[in-house]
């Protein structure tokens, strides 16, 4: 019979998607309350991967991926996604978003993403979010999934999220001290 044993602390992020910057400055105060103090934020990139945003929320997007500080348990992700889902329809206008706020978490194995849509690789958690596997940790690196959007599968992605791998590994370290 196998023990139960439960998991590491994980680090939550969040790919913030907009268009107007003051949008933007108001969900990540909205995210810094859900998810605490930010560790890290990336410049601003051009949003180029898709035009499935575009109907609703304009042209000439932009995404930044936050970092959050506190580790924070695995099975929050589901609360997690349905808060940024209200934080969405708050900061919406006439209907239509002004940001897409997408969390997910960091583990020493892998990148997950909270999701409301099933699909084949898609794990049900609980009250409609699904986990989504993004990407792996195997051979001293992340690795995309043959499902894997394309914008996290790029190099400069992967490469951004083993640097916070080693965030993460730092502060586990820590907790593991105590």
């Amino acid at each position: 019979m196998g023990e139960v044993r439960y998991p590491k602390p994980a680090l939550y992020f969040a790919s913030v998607i907009y268009r107007n910057y003051g949008f933007y400055v108001q969900s990540l105060h909205k995210l810094t309350e859900l998810l605490g103090e930010i560790e890290e934020t990336t410049d601003e990139l051009d949003f180029t991967h898709t035009q499935y945003y575009n109907e609703e929320m304009g042209e000439n997007l932009k995404r930044r991926f936050v970092l959050f500080k506190p580790l924070r348990g695995r099975e929050e992700l589901p609360q997690v996604k349905i808060k940024t889902n209200a934080i969405e329809r708050d900061l919406s206008y006439e209907n239509k978003r002004t940001v897409n706020v997408d969390p997910g978490y960091i583990t020493l194995e892998n990148v997950i993403l909270a999701t409301t849509k099933n699909y084949t690789h898609r794990i049900y958690l609980r009250d409609g979010i699904y986990a989504d596997l993004t990407l792996i940790y195997k051979k001293g690196s992340y690795r995309p999934l043959e499902w894997t959007y394309p914008d996290y599968s790029e190099e400069k992605t992967v490469a951004l999220f083993n640097a916070w791998r080693a965030i993460l590994k730092k502060k586990l370290k820590l907790e593991s001290k105590w």
